[in-house]
């Protein structure tokens, strides 16, 4: 289960009532930097949106998830989020940086080129603005070329030109008497140069495989070739200085091309466009010899994309297994792969805020794994269906298939999460003396499996449901404590946010 280690999962399904807890924004807000941190970029984004109902116009809010949009593909959204921080202001540097980056992703590169041009002119010790305008330059060049690369000589027919020159400054032209000339680009070296490069090892770089397609095996065989140490080394030094030459040159040629390609078209819009179809093909072409290991070796796939952030292109290819794993007669544990590619699907829709049908999934997954007797289906359906719940903000679903969840658990840190989940519904259900009884549960559970960052969720979640039954004394000694745990992590932004909660209590206390 990841999310066992999710970060910092403090306020998870909060209504923001206004009468709620007043530091929620900040909490919020260190949320999605931990959540961005780690990779969790839907996650982050849904915290930052929660801290943006708090604090619409937040700038710095903003910004984070402009980045987060921009790392799953989604430039248009990131440019949304850059513009509006820049509502009030033009001179937000990070702002005007994150626009000039959302830009440059949409291949905009002209646009993003002048607002790196207005960043660089503001904070001219900001070096990351450099490095935008270098790129920007880079990729216009390599869109319509390079004026460097052309050079003129005396080859062609130029006489029409110079036929209409003649006529507008009244002289007659002869034939022959002109030059002609015509551009032509500079052919690509061909081994003249024989200066040592260094090339960068792309070996195992799914990124430049997907970019290179079919020329990524030619681009690995001259890199071998390149440090072969048996090729090159012998009595004919000269010669082999010529072949290395022309090996670097290839590879060279194949990198400008490979940046080429990232900058007019990222790898994410191409997989945006494509991968949908590839994985359906993958799968509908067959199961073959051994249908277990395809399963597996797919389900596998699955969870990664998901992983990655890409959930759409996960349940397509969960949907394309499925079916074909129905289809398929004699395959071992079938009703157990079945139960597990419902399950697959589920995670997919609640990622896409699909909610009804993610149910409906998980409640399949229930349904065969109890069929089967699965006691490992079994506790994952339930996961699952108390978590689509608490989604949904039906918490006493939630809690009551939880509750049956509570004597499957294995280890200390499944329970940690799972005492701490129950702790969150109950507060959301205002039901205050339970949630302290789950968050106590909680932080014993992570003390055993020493994880100081449940213990940091469990104590939070103590000290909420102690302000809400007004004790203040209680409530300050557990943000304490999860404010000397996240020192110990060297967590700024997690300290700032309980630091804040401390200050709040200490002030009410004072009045």
């Amino acid at each position: 289960y990841n999310e066992y280690k999710s970060y910092l999962r403090i306020m998870a399904y909060s209504n923001e009532e206004e009468e709620g807890f007043p530091c929620s924004f900040s909490i919020y807000l260190a949320e999605g930097d931990g959540l961005a941190k780690q990779g969790e970029y839907v996650k982050a984004i849904k915290s930052y949106s929660i801290a943006l109902e708090i604090q619409p116009d937040d700038k710095t809010c903003l910004v984070a998830r402009s980045k987060c949009h921009l790392k799953l593909g989604n430039p248009e959204a990131a440019l949304a989020d850059a513009e509006q921080s820049l509502k009030d202001t033009n001179d937000f540097v990070k702002g005007l940086y994150q626009k000039a980056e959302a830009l440059y992703a949409m291949g905009d590169f002209e646009f993003a080129l002048v607002h790196y041009h207005r960043g660089n002119k503001l904070r001219p010790d900001f070096h990351e603005f450099k490095l935008g305008i270098q790129k920007a330059r880079e990729a216009i060049d390599n869109s319509i070329g390079c004026p460097q690369t052309v050079k003129l000589t005396s080859k062609g027919d130029l006489s029409y030109f110079y036929k209409h020159l003649d006529e507008k400054s009244g002289k007659k032209s002869k034939a022959g008497q002109r030059k002609k000339t015509i551009a032509t680009r500079i052919p690509f070296s061909s081994g003249q140069n024989t200066e040592k490069k260094t090339t960068k090892s792309v070996a195992g770089d799914k990124s430049v495989k997907q970019l290179l397609g079919e020329l990524y095996e030619d681009r690995e065989y001259l890199e071998q070739l390149l440090n072969d140490t048996q090729l090159f080394g012998g009595a004919m030094q000269q010669s082999d200085d010529a072949i290395k030459g022309l090996v670097s040159n290839g590879i060279t040629y194949l990198d400008s091309r490979l940046e080429f390609w990232r900058q007019q078209q990222p790898l994410y819009s191409r997989k945006k466009k494509k991968v949908d179809k590839g994985n359906q093909n993958r799968v509908i072409k067959g199961i073959g010899k051994d249908p277990t290991s395809y399963v597996l070796k797919n389900i596998d796939e699955i969870d990664a994309t998901l992983a990655d952030g890409k959930p759409l292109d996960s349940l397509q290819l969960a949907r394309a297994t499925l079916k074909k794993v129905e289809a398929t007669e004699k395959l071992e544990s079938k009703n157990e792969f079945c139960a597990t590619l419902h399950s697959c699907i589920g995670c997919a829709l609640l990622e896409l805020e699909r909610l009804d049908e993610a149910l409906k999934e998980h409640k399949l997954d229930y349904d065969i794994s109890k069929k089967i007797d699965n006691t490992d289906g079994i506790a994952r359906a339930l996961d699952n269906i108390g978590r689509t719940y608490a989604r949904k903000k039906e918490y006493s679903e939630a809690v009551k298939y939880w509750e049956q969840r509570v004597p499957m658990q294995k280890t200390n840190l499944e329970s940690a999460w799972l005492f701490h989940e129950l702790g969150r519904c109950c507060l959301e259900l205002e039901n205050f003396s339970q949630a302290i009884d789950y968050g106590e549960k909680s932080f014993n559970s992570a003390s055993l499996a020493e994880d100081d960052n449940w213990r940091i969720n469990s104590s939070v979640l103590i000290a909420q449901a102690e302000v809400k039954l007004g004790n203040d004394e209680n409530a300050l000694k557990n943000f304490q404590k999860a404010q000397e745990l996240a020192r110990k992590l060297d967590d700024d932004a997690v300290q700032d946010a309980i630091t804040k909660a401390i200050d709040d209590i200490e002030f009410r206390v004072k009045e």
